[in-house]
């Protein structure tokens, strides 16, 4: 039997296993990924994370609850600030990450036992195409697609439709993405604040995302239907953009658990 140590913690309600990377020698880490997140059988997560401290800097590695890897997590990584900030292995404020991707930094705002505040530099988006009308579930949608580090389809509406997962997860695996993207439904309230809802590239709908939000924040800033700094309402919390020489995203990460899993 294979043991594996954990902590889980929450960012707006995403949630994710955590394990420093160190420990691990089995070699079919998707397999683990799928089991370690089960709802049912496993942790439950909506993806695994392995970290590593090395000189001071967090290298992460993260895995989808359906096995995927993907390129980085905006919420993700501030559950890693708070893994390493909760282990005493870095003091901070400043923590260096290093995702799929390349570098990312958080930064320390607050800390309430093991409640953390994070703001993180998520760096420049991609813009590929500001308005692209895709048809899905019949009918047609007003979208932006961009990358945040992952690629984001946005699609702008005055009200959420009832079948909204349904829809994300056909524009998921839409032709345009032949890798698959992360969706994002957004409606506008005023220019400094959104309502978001995610479907996740991966792991299907989620409470919340960091790069969903920077897709979603950035896409109405873009559009001149938003300015920053921008708002992003949550069924898992509020987490707030600010784009100035670079796009920073704040919002919280919280500790929650530590124990073993038994493969």
């Amino acid at each position: 039997m294979t043991v594996i140590p954990f902590t889980k913690a929450h960012a707006a309600e995403n949630d994710f296993v955590l394990t420093w990377g160190a420990s691990i020698e089995a070699p079919d880490l998707p397999q683990i990924a799928r089991r370690i997140c089960s709802r049912s059988t496993g942790v439950g997560a909506d993806g695994w994370m392995l970290v590593s401290n090395e000189e001071q800097e967090l290298r992460t590695r993260l895995f989808n609850s359906d096995g995927s890897e993907p390129e980085l997590s905006g919420n993700g990584i501030r559950c890693a600030a708070a893994f390493a900030l909760h282990a005493g292995v870095l003091d901070g404020p400043k923590i260096p990450v290093t995702t799929g991707v390349g570098n990312r930094t958080a930064r320390l705002i607050s800390r309430d036992g093991n409640s953390f505040r994070f703001e993180v530099d998520m760096g420049l988006p991609k813009t590929e195409e500001i308005r692209r009308t895709m048809k899905l579930a019949g009918s047609d949608f007003d979208a932006t697609i961009l990358n945040v580090g992952n690629p984001q389809c946005v699609i702008f509406v005055n009200e959420f439709p009832e079948n909204w997962r349904v829809i994300a997860a056909e524009a998921e695996r839409h032709d345009l993405f032949p890798a698959r993207t992360n969706v994002a439904f957004v409606r506008t309230n005023n220019p400094h604040a959104i309502d978001a809802l995610f479907f996740e590239r991966g792991a299907g709908a989620t409470k919340s995302s960091g790069t969903g939000s920077t897709g979603a924040a950035t896409a109405a800033i873009l559009r001149g239907v938003a300015e920053s700094p921008v708002e992003i309402s949550t069924p898992g919390g509020k987490l707030f953009l600010r784009w100035d020489e670079s796009v920073f995203l704040t919002g919280p990460a919280e500790i929650v658990a530590e124990g073993k899993f038994f493969l």
